[in-house]
């Protein structure tokens, strides 16, 4: 009788109905009472027992139709109702009471019950499985909104690594690893411990029980698969990113790559290291300048920073080096990532740097316009090139002009640097002569917006720029990507005045249908404008303005 959980409904009505045959009469009502089951499923394993049945085919238990229906059977509306609780919110029902609360199988159940459809948790599982339902996780797939040029992007970064690598020039990949916070706390992972002795650490992972913090900066060589890796401990800015680069240089670069003229950096396009981090260029203008280097940056597109290869090729091995374990040291952290490897033979180097980068500090637009870059033709906002030695006009290897300096505007019609024949420039200086004079001659008693004048015909200051400089202004912007301030620079006003003339002759352009071709260059900065001009034999002269 103790054996029963372990037969099926047939076998265990055979078994009570021989029971009952060994006592005899009134066998069935003692087996009955004893097995704690009705005379009449004994009665009919006795008549199987005697008819001699065959077992049913495929082993089943019961013959069709007999049993207990389906839930789904009993009540059709079951189904469409689960499907309404569990389906997307586009495909179901938008208000759904379990919209924002986690859909165990409990909660549906209890959910389908308050609606009148009675259903254990068990019976939503397995109608889930049949409709085609399974636990899924979230998947990281969306990138967000992506950039029309993001793969032309792509392809213009894998054809600047085949130039540079075919030329025997390094190749890196630079980003910051996640932070990690150095103490006793859980790291994601396991690792092979004797059973029932796991490492044992905080219950809570409060920053203040934190002994600092690691910041692991690292730097791909694409072209040795090597990994260097400066670990931080203070601040992810842009002087410390440029910090790591030149370590790594110092250290590997200059020994792998002797006779480097160039030196390619591929990089997310935000961080410490972003595109319009400031920071960052004029750091990397500091380490051009020392080592000789022209350093190539070309960014990653917005929103696809893991396709930067140290992501895959580096950081990944040693997120799977260390997991696992407690990174409760500086000491664990450098030595985990130095002891990490691959089979395709990845070698990685890590030191600690303990120095200070304070964040919150500012670049000037002065400091900026000293910067030596160069914007490529093709999006000079994500690729341009940081030239060791800014060229000025007086020496191609001195500074940078400073503020009193007035530049001589002889050579900036220069077919270089304008993108137009000094002939092409004047023609179009005369087409806009009229209707630049008939702009005016508009009514002086009027603003353009309506409003009455607060000054007569002929007063306030006299325009600082006559036409032909406005056009060139213009021809400049358009044909180097040229900022406000640098223009403010060249031609001596301010940065409003250059919108005000920039903005006007470009709607005059417009009603002539003149139409620009795309920029030839994206020159961000005067120095990076000097080095253009003196390599396309272009030499701006300037005069210092006396001083009082």
């Amino acid at each position: 009788m103790g054996q029963q959980g372990h037969l099926n409904e047939r076998q265990q009505r055979l078994a009570l109905a021989a029971e009952a045959r060994l006592l005899g009469h009134g066998g069935v009502r003692a087996v009955a009472r004893a097995a704690g089951v009705s005379e009449t499923t004994v009665r009919k394993g006795v008549f199987e027992l005697e008819g001699g049945e065959d077992p049913l085919p495929g082993g089943r238990v019961r013959r069709d139709g007999v049993g207990r229906k389906s839930a789904e059977e009993l009540e059709p509306l079951l189904v469409p109702a689960l499907l309404g609780l569990v389906e997307p919110d586009e495909r179901g029902d938008p208000m759904s009471p379990l919209r924002w609360t986690t859909k165990s199988l409990r909660s549906l159940a209890g959910e389908l019950t308050r609606q009148g459809h009675a259903a254990s948790a068990p019976t939503v599982g397995r109608l889930l499985r049949e409709n085609g339902f399974s636990l899924q996780a979230n998947a990281k797939t969306l990138e967000g909104a992506q950039h029309p040029d993001r793969d032309v992007q792509f392809r213009y970064i894998n054809n600047q690594v085949k130039d540079h690598l075919a030329d025997g020039e390094p190749v890196v990949s630079v980003d910051t690893k996640k932070k990690e916070v150095v103490g006793e706390f859980k790291n994601a992972g396991r690792q092979w411990q004797p059973a029932g002795e796991p490492v044992r650490v905080n219950l809570h992972d409060f920053p203040g029980d934190a002994l600092g913090k690691a910041l692991p900066y690292g730097i791909y060589d694409l072209a040795a698969d090597t990994g260097w890796v400066n670990v931080g401990t203070d601040h992810d800015t842009a002087t410390f990113a440029v910090e790591s680069i030149r370590r790594w240089w110092n250290g590997q670069g200059r020994l792998d790559y002797p006779q480097a003229r160039r030196l390619l950096i591929t990089a997310d396009a935000g961080g410490s290291n972003g595109y319009r981090t400031r920071a960052f260029k004029t750091e990397l203008a500091a380490f051009a300048a020392r080592t000789g280097l022209a350093v190539t940056v070309c960014h990653m597109p917005p929103g696809t920073s893991k396709w930067n290869k140290v992501e895959h090729r580096l950081f990944s091995a040693i997120t799977m080096n260390w997991r696992g374990r407690p990174m409760n040291s500086h000491e664990v952290v450098v030595q985990s990532i130095a002891a990490t490897t691959t089979r395709t033979s990845l070698t990685v180097h890590a030191e600690l740097d303990t120095g200070a980068y304070p964040t919150g500090v500012k670049v000037s637009d002065a400091e900026l316009n000293a910067v030596p870059v160069t914007g490529h033709a093709f999006h000079g906002e994500w690729n341009y090139t940081v030239h060791p030695h800014p060229a000025s006009p007086a020496d191609p290897t001195g500074p940078t002009p400073g503020p009193t300096a007035v530049f001589d505007h002889g050579a900036l019609p220069h077919p270089a640097l304008t993108g137009m024949t000094r002939t092409a420039l004047t023609e179009l200086t005369k087409t806009l002569t009229p209707d630049r004079q008939t702009l005016q001659k508009q009514d002086p008693t009027t603003r353009r917006n309506g409003s009455e004048r607060r000054r007569a015909p002929g007063g306030g200051r006299k325009a600082k720029l006559d036409l032909a400089d406005r056009v060139l202004a213009t021809a400049l912007q358009q044909n180097l990507a040229l900022p406000p301030t640098v223009l403010a620079r060249l031609f001596a006003v301010s940065k409003d005045t250059i919108r005000h003339t920039t903005s006007e002759i470009r709607r005059l352009m417009d009603q002539h249908a003149h139409t620009p071709r795309p920029p030839a260059a994206h020159l961000n900065t005067l120095a990076g404008l000097l080095v253009h001009a003196a390599a396309h034999g272009a030499t701006l002269t300037t005069e210092t303005k006396p001083t009082r």
